[in-house]
């Protein structure tokens, strides 16, 4: 009778903690092994208290919006070496304990604004050997604990800054064997960059594919005199993404005639032909205007390089007009912009 009991006790044990057919659960370690099974979307009939499950090597090409619903407590997902395409918004949201997420080697395009939503523990992102061209602006709401992104073996041509800027606690990022293009576009990756690493990141560095000559270059060798012909819009996107937006909205009227498409997209360090009254005061507003134009105002270890523009130019034009025009008056309009740049 006594055996009869312990079975049926073990028979009970074994229901409560149900494992899909193909899979290999262990009670003690909390893991669902079911890699290498076949399966073509996420298992059902998972025990719900498993906190590590192993789905690496199958060929799931979806997940289901409640795919993980009955397992709460995960805290380590492997996706890798599947026929994920795309990642549906909130296809993770119930795993509020997820730290690991591994979606390497899929067939992923595209990840869509706030994909990774409500996961407030959420560590590691691999999002490596996919074939991603564009990543959103944002992860989704609660995503600022990642401490480390894998984008590497992409096909990403540059990143938005202000997704970088999103991960406050970020201290590895990969961006290795991407077709970075080291134009306009990718003046704030590289501000971002080298903040990161002077505060002590971990990155493995952006090497440009294209234009031709930058091909092979590290994006922290090539000079910011390179990126000077980029237009003002450029760098006000630049602005807005580091101050959300407002700053631009005050700055962009007064100063849109610094550098028009039209005015051959000097980048705003080169000296202006109308005289203007060259006075500390006039030249630290300049300095901060030149700092707007190019779009680095926001990064103090940058001005040194952007003081030594504008004193260049101030200088230069000091020298030219033989500190006569030094007393005179520019007319209200051209002064504007230095009045209102000190308020």
């Amino acid at each position: 009778g006594n055996w009869l009991l312990v079975g049926s006790v073990i028979l009970l044990a074994h229901t409560a903690h149900s494992c899909p057919d193909k899979c290999l659960c262990y009670t003690a370690s909390k893991t669902a092994d079911c890699k290498n099974r076949g399966f073509t979307e996420i298992p059902a009939r998972l025990p719900p208290e498993i906190q590590i499950l192993q789905l690496q090597n199958n060929r799931i090409w979806r997940i289901n919006q409640n795919a993980f619903t009955a397992t709460p407590l995960l805290k380590i997902l492997d996706l890798s070496n599947n026929s994920l395409s795309s990642v549906a918004p909130g296809a993770f949201q119930k795993l509020r304990y997820l730290q690991v997420l591994n979606l390497t080697r899929n067939l992923i395009h595209y990840i869509e604004n706030k994909t990774f939503s409500f996961l407030p523990h959420l560590k590691e992102l691999d999002l490596s050997s996919n074939s991603i061209i564009r990543l959103p602006e944002t992860f989704g709401n609660s995503t600022g604990n990642i401490t480390l992104l894998s984008v590497k073996h992409n096909k990403l041509q540059k990143m938005e800054r202000i997704l970088l800027e999103s991960l406050p606690n970020l201290k590895v990022v990969l961006f290795k064997d991407n077709p970075w293009q080291c134009n306009c576009n990718i003046f704030g990756m590289k501000l971002w960059l080298e903040s990161f690493l002077y505060r002590g990141g971990i990155s493995d560095g952006i090497i440009c594919s294209a234009p031709g000559i930058r091909k092979g270059k590290d994006l922290l060798k090539v000079p910011y005199e390179l990126f000077g012909a980029c237009p003002l819009r450029t760098a006000q996107v630049q602005l807005a993404s580091s101050h959300q937006h407002g700053f631009e909205q005050r700055s962009s009227p007064k100063h849109g005639h610094h550098g028009e498409p039209g005015d051959g997209g000097r980048g705003g360090c080169e000296p202006k032909a109308r005289p203007r009254p060259v006075s500390l005061r006039h030249a630290i507003a300049t300095v901060a205007i030149t700092g707007v134009v190019c779009g680095v105002v926001c990064l103090m270890m940058l001005a040194a390089a952007v003081y030594g523009c504008a004193y260049a130019a101030i200088t230069a034009r000091y020298h030219r007009e033989h500190l006569a025009l030094a007393r005179q008056h520019g007319t209200p309009e051209e002064k504007e912009p230095f009045e209102s740049s000190m308020a």
